[in-house]
């Protein structure tokens, strides 16, 4: 991805931060946002000690008018997008559908599935006048697959892929590219912190969770962001509307 230019939404940590220094290993330019700006200037700061370029910006994805902000400036800094990755997300209460808050349904869909809309709606325009492009939409296992006490979760994340497969028919014939990446269980930061808070508990529930992975462990964030790097190279050049599971055989149950 030598001299391409990369966007992700979500870079600050877990896997929008691993796909944001795997664009920038790849050699592409890359500019990140998120609403933890530090986290985003250290992500940053940490592509441009590598000796590559990199811009952080603020992103709240549920502000349409920061979304184009940020796309506009990535553009203004870089000259052009190639290349975009829509990571933002929260996971939400565990919940059952009859008991979760309105507001914690509005957050969850607002930021995993409306905020990757709005990220696309000036992605694509980006990359139409750029020459073409790909965008690779973050899902999950659970967009394939229910989990019980999750119904905002799972609805945005199944959102996500039906976006997804839309865009990628409307602009086939236009140079761009969509993709969905389905993550199964990941090291992220929220995996950190159950560790730190109850580290007994948190020994538990990972050991529940590899025990029902065929590959019996959970994934590494920079084995996520390889799947999107390559989603957005030549050598996916004919890759598009494909719903991408890396998730240590989960779904294949």
């Amino acid at each position: 991805m030598t001299g391409k230019v990369a966007f992700v939404s979500g870079g600050a940590s877990g896997i929008g931060r691993a796909a944001a220094l795997a664009y920038a290993a790849a050699g592409a330019h890359v500019a990140l946002g998120d609403v933890d700006e530090a986290g985003a200037a250290d992500v940053a700061a940490l592509i441009e000690q590598g000796g590559g370029q990199a811009l952080a910006l603020p992103l709240d994805v549920r502000d349409p008018a920061q979304v184009e902000a940020a796309i506009a400036r990535t553009v203004e800094r870089f000259g052009r997008l190639d290349a975009a990755c829509n990571a933002a997300g929260i996971q939400g209460p565990l919940l059952a559908a009859g008991d979760y808050p309105e507001q914690d349904w509005e957050a969850v869909i607002g930021i995993n599935l409306t905020g990757v809309w709005s990220c696309m709606k000036h992605e694509l325009a980006a990359m139409v006048a750029s020459g073409g492009g790909a965008i690779v939409n973050i899902s999950s296992n659970f967009g394939l697959v229910g989990s019980e006490s999750m119904p905002a979760y799972c609805a945005s994340k199944h959102g996500v892929i039906g976006l997804s497969k839309s865009a990628a028919l409307d602009y086939a014939k236009r140079g761009v590219r969509v993709n969905a990446l389905c993550p199964g269980a990941t090291r992220t930061p929220l995996i950190d912190k159950i560790f730190a808070d109850d580290p007994g508990r948190g020994e538990q529930l990972v050991a529940q969770i590899e025990a029902a992975l065929p590959m019996g462990r959970m994934a590494e964030a920079d084995e996520v962001a390889q799947a999107v790097v390559w989603l957005c190279s030549d050598q996916a050049a004919m890759v598009t509307g494909a719903i991408l599971s890396v998730d240590g055989g989960y779904v294949a149950r």
